[in-house]
Protein backbone atom coordinates (compact mmCIF):
# COMPACT_ATOMS: atom_id res chain seq x y z
CA UNK A 1 0.00 0.00 0.00
CA UNK A 2 -0.83 12.19 4.31
CA UNK A 3 -1.02 18.82 3.74
CA UNK A 4 -4.16 25.70 3.48
CA UNK A 5 -7.72 28.67 3.14
CA UNK A 6 -9.82 26.16 1.25
CA UNK A 7 -13.02 26.21 -0.63
CA UNK A 8 -15.99 25.27 1.60
CA UNK A 9 -15.52 21.62 0.73
CA UNK A 10 -12.48 19.67 -0.31
CA UNK A 11 -14.64 17.89 -2.83
CA UNK A 12 -17.43 20.24 -3.84
CA UNK A 13 -15.59 23.01 -5.69
CA UNK A 14 -12.97 22.89 -8.37
CA UNK A 15 -11.32 25.46 -10.57
CA UNK A 16 -13.57 27.00 -13.19
CA UNK A 17 -11.28 25.75 -15.93
CA UNK A 18 -12.19 22.11 -15.23
CA UNK A 19 -14.13 20.37 -17.95
CA UNK A 20 -15.80 17.01 -18.18
CA UNK A 21 -12.48 15.46 -19.25
CA UNK A 22 -10.10 13.97 -16.75
CA UNK A 23 -6.71 15.75 -16.41
CA UNK A 24 -4.85 12.49 -16.98
CA UNK A 25 -1.35 13.96 -16.97
CA UNK A 26 -1.94 15.41 -13.50
CA UNK A 27 -3.73 12.34 -12.13
CA UNK A 28 -0.98 10.02 -13.35
CA UNK A 29 1.43 11.83 -11.05
CA UNK A 30 -0.70 10.57 -8.15
CA UNK A 31 -0.75 7.12 -9.75
CA UNK A 32 3.05 7.11 -9.69
CA UNK A 33 3.05 8.29 -6.08
CA UNK A 34 0.91 5.33 -5.02
CA UNK A 35 3.06 2.98 -7.07
CA UNK A 36 6.27 4.22 -5.46
CA UNK A 37 4.97 3.96 -1.89
CA UNK A 38 3.79 0.37 -2.32
CA UNK A 39 6.90 -0.70 -4.22
CA UNK A 40 9.06 0.84 -1.50
CA UNK A 41 7.13 -1.20 1.06
CA UNK A 42 6.99 -4.56 -0.68
CA UNK A 43 10.26 -4.85 -2.62
CA UNK A 44 12.45 -5.74 0.38
CA UNK A 45 10.50 -9.00 0.70
CA UNK A 46 12.10 -10.13 -2.56
CA UNK A 47 15.54 -8.92 -1.49
CA UNK A 48 15.82 -10.53 1.96
CA UNK A 49 18.83 -12.80 1.21
CA UNK A 50 20.77 -9.87 -0.29
CA UNK A 51 19.81 -7.44 2.47
CA UNK A 52 20.64 -9.92 5.24
CA UNK A 53 24.04 -10.55 3.70
CA UNK A 54 24.72 -6.87 3.11
CA UNK A 55 23.79 -5.81 6.64
CA UNK A 56 25.13 -8.91 8.38
CA UNK A 57 21.79 -9.96 9.92
CA UNK A 58 19.43 -12.90 9.58
CA UNK A 59 16.69 -12.91 6.97
CA UNK A 60 14.13 -12.65 9.76
CA UNK A 61 15.82 -9.46 10.96
CA UNK A 62 16.03 -8.18 7.39
CA UNK A 63 12.29 -8.74 7.11
CA UNK A 64 11.78 -6.07 9.74
CA UNK A 65 12.52 -3.49 7.04
CA UNK A 66 9.00 -4.20 5.82
CA UNK A 67 7.57 -4.12 9.35
CA UNK A 68 9.15 -0.76 10.27
CA UNK A 69 7.91 0.86 7.06
CA UNK A 70 4.33 -0.27 7.73
CA UNK A 71 4.61 0.79 11.38
CA UNK A 72 5.73 4.27 10.33
CA UNK A 73 2.65 4.61 8.11
CA UNK A 74 0.30 3.41 10.84
CA UNK A 75 1.66 5.71 13.54
CA UNK A 76 2.11 8.80 11.37
CA UNK A 77 -0.92 8.95 9.08
CA UNK A 78 -3.57 10.35 11.42
CA UNK A 79 -1.48 12.72 13.60
CA UNK A 80 0.61 14.15 10.75
CA UNK A 81 -2.31 14.64 8.36
CA UNK A 82 -4.41 16.19 11.13
CA UNK A 83 -1.57 18.50 12.16
CA UNK A 84 -0.99 19.72 8.61
CA UNK A 85 -4.60 20.30 7.58
CA UNK A 86 -3.98 24.04 7.14
CA UNK A 87 -0.89 23.60 4.95
CA UNK A 88 -1.12 24.17 1.23
CA UNK A 89 -1.47 20.87 -0.56
CA UNK A 90 1.38 20.89 -3.06
CA UNK A 91 4.16 21.94 -0.68
CA UNK A 92 3.10 19.23 1.77
CA UNK A 93 2.87 16.64 -1.01
CA UNK A 94 6.33 17.62 -2.26
CA UNK A 95 7.70 17.42 1.28
CA UNK A 96 6.35 13.89 1.71
CA UNK A 97 7.75 12.78 -1.66
CA UNK A 98 11.06 14.36 -0.69
CA UNK A 99 10.95 12.26 2.48
CA UNK A 100 10.74 9.08 0.40
CA UNK A 101 13.62 10.32 -1.76
CA UNK A 102 15.77 11.10 1.27
CA UNK A 103 15.10 8.00 3.33
CA UNK A 104 15.34 5.57 0.42
CA UNK A 105 18.70 7.15 -0.35
CA UNK A 106 19.77 6.72 3.30
CA UNK A 107 18.70 3.08 3.11
CA UNK A 108 20.78 2.60 -0.04
CA UNK A 109 23.83 4.15 1.63
CA UNK A 110 23.52 2.66 5.11
CA UNK A 111 25.68 -0.23 6.25
CA UNK A 112 24.31 -0.11 9.82
CA UNK A 113 21.22 -2.17 10.60
CA UNK A 114 19.84 0.25 13.20
CA UNK A 115 20.18 3.26 10.90
CA UNK A 116 18.50 1.31 8.10
CA UNK A 117 15.53 0.52 10.35
CA UNK A 118 15.20 4.20 11.32
CA UNK A 119 15.30 5.21 7.65
CA UNK A 120 12.60 2.66 6.82
CA UNK A 121 10.40 3.89 9.66
CA UNK A 122 10.73 7.51 8.49
CA UNK A 123 10.08 6.47 4.89
CA UNK A 124 6.89 4.80 6.13
CA UNK A 125 5.88 8.05 7.85
CA UNK A 126 6.34 9.92 4.57
CA UNK A 127 4.26 7.27 2.81
CA UNK A 128 1.53 7.64 5.42
CA UNK A 129 1.33 11.37 4.64
CA UNK A 130 1.20 10.65 0.90
CA UNK A 131 -1.64 8.16 1.32
CA UNK A 132 -3.53 10.60 3.51
CA UNK A 133 -3.28 13.23 0.77
CA UNK A 134 -3.80 11.27 -2.45
CA UNK A 135 -7.56 10.90 -2.56
CA UNK A 136 -8.54 14.38 -1.36
CA UNK A 137 -5.96 16.12 -3.53
CA UNK A 138 -6.83 14.14 -6.67
CA UNK A 139 -10.56 14.72 -6.18
CA UNK A 140 -10.03 18.49 -6.14
CA UNK A 141 -8.62 18.33 -9.66
CA UNK A 142 -11.95 17.27 -11.20
CA UNK A 143 -15.67 18.06 -11.02
CA UNK A 144 -17.72 16.16 -8.46
CA UNK A 145 -19.29 13.86 -11.04
CA UNK A 146 -15.83 12.58 -12.10
CA UNK A 147 -14.21 12.18 -8.69
CA UNK A 148 -14.75 8.44 -8.44
CA UNK A 149 -13.31 7.92 -11.90
CA UNK A 150 -10.34 10.10 -11.00
CA UNK A 151 -9.62 7.91 -7.98
CA UNK A 152 -9.75 4.85 -10.23
CA UNK A 153 -6.99 6.38 -12.38
CA UNK A 154 -4.97 7.19 -9.27
CA UNK A 155 -5.51 3.64 -8.02
CA UNK A 156 -4.06 1.90 -11.07
CA UNK A 157 -0.58 1.99 -9.56
CA UNK A 158 -1.64 0.03 -6.48
CA UNK A 159 -2.52 -3.39 -7.97
CA UNK A 160 0.41 -3.13 -10.37
CA UNK A 161 2.80 -2.49 -7.47
CA UNK A 162 1.23 -5.23 -5.34
CA UNK A 163 1.54 -7.67 -8.22
CA UNK A 164 5.06 -6.68 -9.25
CA UNK A 165 6.66 -5.54 -5.98
CA UNK A 166 8.25 -8.76 -4.76
CA UNK A 167 9.18 -10.37 -8.13
CA UNK A 168 10.40 -7.04 -9.56
CA UNK A 169 12.50 -6.43 -6.46
CA UNK A 170 14.04 -9.88 -6.79
CA UNK A 171 14.83 -9.36 -10.47
CA UNK A 172 16.27 -5.87 -10.01
CA UNK A 173 18.30 -7.12 -7.06
CA UNK A 174 19.91 -9.74 -9.31
CA UNK A 175 20.95 -6.94 -11.69
CA UNK A 176 21.93 -4.09 -9.38
CA UNK A 177 22.21 -5.51 -5.83
CA UNK A 178 19.68 -4.47 -3.19
CA UNK A 179 21.18 -1.00 -2.72
CA UNK A 180 20.77 -0.31 -6.42
CA UNK A 181 17.05 -1.12 -6.11
CA UNK A 182 16.63 1.59 -3.47
CA UNK A 183 18.54 4.02 -5.68
CA UNK A 184 16.03 3.26 -8.44
CA UNK A 185 13.19 4.10 -6.03
CA UNK A 186 14.97 7.35 -5.14
CA UNK A 187 15.28 8.20 -8.82
CA UNK A 188 11.54 7.62 -9.31
CA UNK A 189 10.82 9.88 -6.32
CA UNK A 190 13.02 12.58 -7.85
CA UNK A 191 11.12 12.28 -11.13
CA UNK A 192 7.85 12.55 -9.23
CA UNK A 193 9.04 15.68 -7.41
CA UNK A 194 9.64 17.42 -10.73
CA UNK A 195 6.38 16.12 -12.19
CA UNK A 196 4.25 17.38 -9.29
CA UNK A 197 6.03 20.73 -9.13
CA UNK A 198 5.61 21.40 -12.84
CA UNK A 199 2.24 19.81 -13.66
CA UNK A 200 0.04 19.58 -10.56
CA UNK A 201 -1.76 22.73 -9.34
CA UNK A 202 -1.66 23.84 -5.72
CA UNK A 203 -4.70 24.09 -3.45
CA UNK A 204 -5.31 25.74 -0.11
CA UNK A 205 -5.58 23.65 3.01
CA UNK A 206 -8.29 23.88 5.61
CA UNK A 207 -8.97 27.14 7.43
CA UNK A 208 -8.31 27.07 11.18
CA UNK A 209 -11.94 27.90 11.90
CA UNK A 210 -13.11 24.80 10.00
CA UNK A 211 -10.96 22.26 11.83
CA UNK A 212 -12.78 19.62 13.85
CA UNK A 213 -11.28 17.42 16.57
CA UNK A 214 -10.45 13.93 15.38
CA UNK A 215 -13.02 12.42 17.76
CA UNK A 216 -15.72 14.55 16.12
CA UNK A 217 -14.67 13.36 12.68
CA UNK A 218 -14.92 9.72 13.76
CA UNK A 219 -18.51 10.42 14.88
CA UNK A 220 -19.61 11.79 11.51
CA UNK A 221 -22.74 9.91 10.40
CA UNK A 222 -21.82 7.01 8.13
CA UNK A 223 -18.07 7.13 8.77
CA UNK A 224 -17.81 4.33 11.30
CA UNK A 225 -19.56 1.75 9.09
CA UNK A 226 -17.11 2.58 6.30
CA UNK A 227 -14.15 2.20 8.66
CA UNK A 228 -15.50 -1.16 9.83
CA UNK A 229 -15.92 -2.36 6.24
CA UNK A 230 -12.35 -1.26 5.48
CA UNK A 231 -10.99 -3.34 8.35
CA UNK A 232 -13.09 -6.44 7.63
CA UNK A 233 -12.49 -6.38 3.86
CA UNK A 234 -8.73 -5.82 4.04
CA UNK A 235 -8.35 -8.30 6.90
CA UNK A 236 -10.15 -10.98 4.89
CA UNK A 237 -8.08 -10.24 1.81
CA UNK A 238 -4.74 -10.33 3.63
CA UNK A 239 -5.36 -13.54 5.55
CA UNK A 240 -5.48 -15.27 2.18
CA UNK A 241 -3.10 -13.06 0.17
CA UNK A 242 -0.29 -13.14 2.75
CA UNK A 243 -0.37 -16.92 2.91
CA UNK A 244 -1.30 -17.65 -0.68
CA UNK A 245 1.79 -19.86 -1.14
CA UNK A 246 0.95 -22.37 1.62
CA UNK A 247 -2.71 -22.31 0.59
CA UNK A 248 -1.82 -23.15 -3.01
CA UNK A 249 0.54 -25.86 -1.81
CA UNK A 250 -2.35 -27.37 0.18
CA UNK A 251 -4.42 -27.72 -3.01
CA UNK A 252 -1.59 -29.00 -5.18
CA UNK A 253 -0.65 -25.72 -6.88
CA UNK A 254 2.47 -24.89 -4.92
CA UNK A 255 4.57 -24.69 -8.09
CA UNK A 256 2.20 -22.23 -9.79
CA UNK A 257 2.20 -19.40 -7.25
CA UNK A 258 3.65 -16.93 -9.79
CA UNK A 259 0.91 -17.75 -12.30
CA UNK A 260 -1.81 -17.39 -9.67
CA UNK A 261 -0.47 -14.02 -8.52
CA UNK A 262 -0.24 -12.84 -12.13
CA UNK A 263 -3.87 -13.83 -12.73
CA UNK A 264 -4.88 -12.07 -9.53
CA UNK A 265 -3.02 -8.91 -10.57
CA UNK A 266 -4.52 -8.81 -14.07
CA UNK A 267 -8.01 -9.45 -12.69
CA UNK A 268 -7.50 -6.67 -10.14
CA UNK A 269 -6.69 -4.18 -12.89
CA UNK A 270 -9.80 -5.25 -14.82
CA UNK A 271 -11.88 -4.89 -11.65
CA UNK A 272 -10.45 -1.44 -11.04
CA UNK A 273 -11.33 -0.40 -14.60
CA UNK A 274 -14.95 -1.51 -14.18
CA UNK A 275 -15.13 0.28 -10.84
CA UNK A 276 -13.80 3.47 -12.38
CA UNK A 277 -16.55 3.44 -15.00
CA UNK A 278 -19.41 2.95 -12.54
CA UNK A 279 -18.34 4.24 -9.12
CA UNK A 280 -19.78 7.73 -9.63
CA UNK A 281 -23.18 6.30 -10.48
CA UNK A 282 -23.48 3.12 -8.44
CA UNK A 283 -21.05 3.07 -5.52
CA UNK A 284 -23.41 1.13 -3.25
CA UNK A 285 -24.23 -1.49 -5.89
CA UNK A 286 -20.54 -1.99 -6.67
CA UNK A 287 -19.65 -2.38 -2.98
CA UNK A 288 -22.42 -4.94 -2.43
CA UNK A 289 -21.61 -6.82 -5.63
CA UNK A 290 -17.86 -6.87 -4.93
CA UNK A 291 -18.27 -8.25 -1.41
CA UNK A 292 -20.88 -10.79 -2.52
CA UNK A 293 -18.59 -12.09 -5.27
CA UNK A 294 -15.62 -12.04 -2.87
CA UNK A 295 -17.64 -14.25 -0.52
CA UNK A 296 -18.53 -16.50 -3.45
CA UNK A 297 -14.85 -16.79 -4.39
CA UNK A 298 -13.99 -17.71 -0.80
CA UNK A 299 -16.73 -20.34 -0.85
CA UNK A 300 -15.28 -21.70 -4.08
CA UNK A 301 -11.83 -21.95 -2.51
CA UNK A 302 -13.29 -23.62 0.57
CA UNK A 303 -14.87 -26.45 -1.45
CA UNK A 304 -12.23 -26.63 -4.16
CA UNK A 305 -11.21 -30.29 -3.53
CA UNK A 306 -7.83 -29.65 -5.21
CA UNK A 307 -9.42 -28.82 -8.58
CA UNK A 308 -6.85 -26.53 -10.23
CA UNK A 309 -9.27 -24.93 -12.69
CA UNK A 310 -11.74 -24.10 -9.93
CA UNK A 311 -8.97 -22.53 -7.84
CA UNK A 312 -7.91 -20.33 -10.75
CA UNK A 313 -11.50 -19.25 -11.44
CA UNK A 314 -12.00 -18.37 -7.77
CA UNK A 315 -8.75 -16.39 -7.71
CA UNK A 316 -9.80 -14.43 -10.81
CA UNK A 317 -13.17 -13.57 -9.18
CA UNK A 318 -11.32 -12.57 -6.00
CA UNK A 319 -9.03 -10.28 -8.01
CA UNK A 320 -11.93 -8.73 -9.92
CA UNK A 321 -13.67 -7.84 -6.66
CA UNK A 322 -10.61 -6.56 -4.84
CA UNK A 323 -9.15 -4.40 -7.61
CA UNK A 324 -11.76 -1.69 -7.15
CA UNK A 325 -11.95 -1.94 -3.34
CA UNK A 326 -9.57 0.96 -2.58
CA UNK A 327 -11.42 3.25 -5.01
CA UNK A 328 -14.80 2.32 -3.55
CA UNK A 329 -13.66 2.80 0.03
CA UNK A 330 -11.73 6.02 -0.61
CA UNK A 331 -14.67 7.50 -2.50
CA UNK A 332 -17.19 6.52 0.17
CA UNK A 333 -15.11 7.88 3.04
CA UNK A 334 -14.24 11.14 1.26
CA UNK A 335 -17.86 11.80 0.32
CA UNK A 336 -19.00 11.11 3.87
CA UNK A 337 -16.27 13.19 5.54
CA UNK A 338 -16.68 16.25 3.29
CA UNK A 339 -14.31 19.00 4.47
CA UNK A 340 -12.48 16.51 6.69
CA UNK A 341 -11.68 14.15 3.81
CA UNK A 342 -7.91 14.21 4.30
CA UNK A 343 -8.10 13.28 7.99
CA UNK A 344 -10.67 10.59 7.18
CA UNK A 345 -8.34 9.23 4.49
CA UNK A 346 -5.56 9.04 7.08
CA UNK A 347 -7.90 6.90 9.20
CA UNK A 348 -8.39 4.67 6.18
CA UNK A 349 -4.61 4.38 5.81
CA UNK A 350 -4.21 3.47 9.48
CA UNK A 351 -6.97 0.87 9.48
CA UNK A 352 -5.77 -0.53 6.16
CA UNK A 353 -2.28 -1.14 7.56
CA UNK A 354 -3.64 -2.50 10.84
CA UNK A 355 -5.77 -4.93 8.85
CA UNK A 356 -2.72 -5.99 6.84
CA UNK A 357 -0.76 -6.64 10.04
CA UNK A 358 -3.70 -8.40 11.69
CA UNK A 359 -4.18 -10.53 8.61
CA UNK A 360 -0.60 -11.71 8.91
CA UNK A 361 -1.06 -12.58 12.58
CA UNK A 362 -4.45 -14.27 12.21
CA UNK A 363 -3.37 -16.13 9.09
CA UNK A 364 -0.23 -17.35 10.81
CA UNK A 365 -2.22 -18.64 13.78
CA UNK A 366 -4.70 -20.38 11.50
CA UNK A 367 -1.88 -21.97 9.50
CA UNK A 368 -0.13 -23.32 12.60
CA UNK A 369 -3.18 -24.36 14.61
CA UNK A 370 -5.53 -25.67 11.90
CA UNK A 371 -3.83 -25.54 8.53
CA UNK A 372 -4.23 -23.70 5.23
CA UNK A 373 -7.71 -25.19 4.76
CA UNK A 374 -8.95 -22.75 7.44
CA UNK A 375 -8.21 -19.66 5.33
CA UNK A 376 -11.14 -19.75 2.91
CA UNK A 377 -13.89 -20.33 5.54
CA UNK A 378 -12.48 -17.50 7.66
CA UNK A 379 -12.38 -15.18 4.65
CA UNK A 380 -15.96 -16.16 3.80
CA UNK A 381 -17.21 -15.19 7.27
CA UNK A 382 -15.39 -11.84 7.21
CA UNK A 383 -16.64 -11.02 3.69
CA UNK A 384 -20.23 -11.75 4.72
CA UNK A 385 -19.85 -9.53 7.80
CA UNK A 386 -18.56 -6.68 5.63
CA UNK A 387 -21.43 -7.27 3.19
CA UNK A 388 -23.92 -7.00 6.06
CA UNK A 389 -22.39 -3.70 7.23
CA UNK A 390 -22.64 -2.22 3.72
CA UNK A 391 -26.24 -3.43 3.42
CA UNK A 392 -27.18 -1.71 6.70
CA UNK A 393 -25.36 1.54 5.81
CA UNK A 394 -27.96 2.54 3.26
CA UNK A 395 -28.75 5.95 4.76
CA UNK A 396 -25.16 7.03 5.40
CA UNK A 397 -21.87 5.73 4.09
CA UNK A 398 -23.01 3.50 1.21
CA UNK A 399 -26.04 5.30 -0.17
CA UNK A 400 -27.94 4.27 -3.33
CA UNK A 401 -27.91 6.21 -6.58
CA UNK A 402 -25.37 8.75 -7.74
CA UNK A 403 -22.76 9.91 -5.27
CA UNK A 404 -23.73 12.72 -2.90
CA UNK A 405 -21.38 14.59 -0.58
CA UNK A 406 -22.71 14.42 2.95
CA UNK A 407 -23.31 17.77 4.72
Amino acid sequence: MNLPSPPPSLCAKVDASHTSRLPLWQLLAFTLAGFITIMTETMPAGLLPLISQGLGVSQAMAGQLVTLYALGSVLAAIPLVAATRTWRRRPLFLLAIGGLLLFNSVTALSSHYGLTLVARFLAGMAAGVIWGLLAGYARRLVPHELQGRALAVVGVGQPIALCLGVPLGTWLGSLFDWRGVFWIMSALALLLLAWVRLAVPDFAGQAHRQRQPIRSIVRLPGLRPILLVIFLWILAHNILYTYIAPFLASVGLGQRTDLVLLLFGVASIVGLSVTGLWVDRSLRVLALLSLALFALAALGLAIVNADADWVLISVVVWGLTFGGAPTLLQTAIADTAGDEADVAQSMLVTLFNLAVATGGIVGGLLLEQIGAQAFAPTVLVLALLALAVVWRARARGFTPGRRVIMP
